[in-house]
């Protein structure tokens, strides 16, 4: 496969070695190399014709997710950083990897095939996550009562070893069952975040920090399940 790449960074040696890790190890071709993110915007008006760029975090005078910002949405990003914590604001734009310094041949080789089979299949994402139809419902059972739940009413589900416990802004009702076994009945709308955490999307209010926020719980993305969810998440942002 052969990409067109823009790498931008203002540290030298990590221009240097991403430079030698794509020239060992891919046919991509280097269009460029930038120390600053307003020396990349320059050089993006003079060569539109970028598949992918290799982005900085923090530079001086515009960080990487400020240049971010100031690009077609559909721009493909690879972040590259040394800093975690800004993983899950990365996903708000067409990122493919989020690669954190200093960035080893091992961890190199994944990004590499993730980005390949995304160049591969660029129309393969597609946006099917709905929210649940009005009238969609199950009973949970409790004893020898049976109570109905709208899908559209439930915030998330957390599970506790053989049972979990489903959350809606009126109830707490447990259910004995696994969350994996309650993830293969839900609809699209819902998304497994972290190993005891399902949430439903419809209902999400905000995402900081590698945690969502659902009125005012807190709940946690784990590595486990991030890439999957933000994938998710990126085809709605504007």
């Amino acid at each position: 496969m052969n990409l067109r790449c823009l790498i931008v960074d203002d540290e030298p040696n990590a221009v240097n070695l991403l430079e030698m890790l794509i020239r060992q190890n891919t046919a991509w071709e280097i269009q460029g190399k930038c120390y600053d993110a307003r020396e990349a915007l320059s050089f993006l008006k003079t060569h539109p014709m970028i598949d992918l760029i290799f982005l900085d975090i923090n530079m001086p005078h515009l960080t990487g997710m400020e240049m971010a910002a100031l690009l077609p949405p559909s721009t493909a990003l690879v972040f590259t950083t040394a800093y975690s914590e800004y993983a899950a604001d990365s996903y708000g734009f067409h990122t493919i990897d989020y690669l954190l310094k200093p960035i080893t041949l091992k961890r190199f080789y994944t990004a590499l095939q993730k980005i390949e089979t995304h160049f591969a299949r660029p129309d393969s994402i597609a946006v099917t996550d709905t929210a649940p139809a009005e009238g969609e419902y199950f009973f949970i059972k409790s004893g020898r009562m049976l109570t109905k739940v709208l899908l559209k009413d439930i915030l998330y589900f957390e599970g506790e070893k053989e049972y979990a416990r489903l959350v809606t802004p009126t109830q707490k009702l447990l259910i004995y069952r696994r969350l994996k076994d309650i993830e293969e009945q839900l609809s699209a709308s819902f998304a497994r975040v972290h190993n005891s955490y399902i949430i439903n999307i419809a209902r999400l209010d905000s995402i900081r920090d590698n945690h969502v926020f659902i009125g005012t719980k807190q709940i946690p993305i784990s590595e486990k399940f991030r890439e999957a969810f933000m994938n998710r998440i990126k085809q709605r942002v504007f």
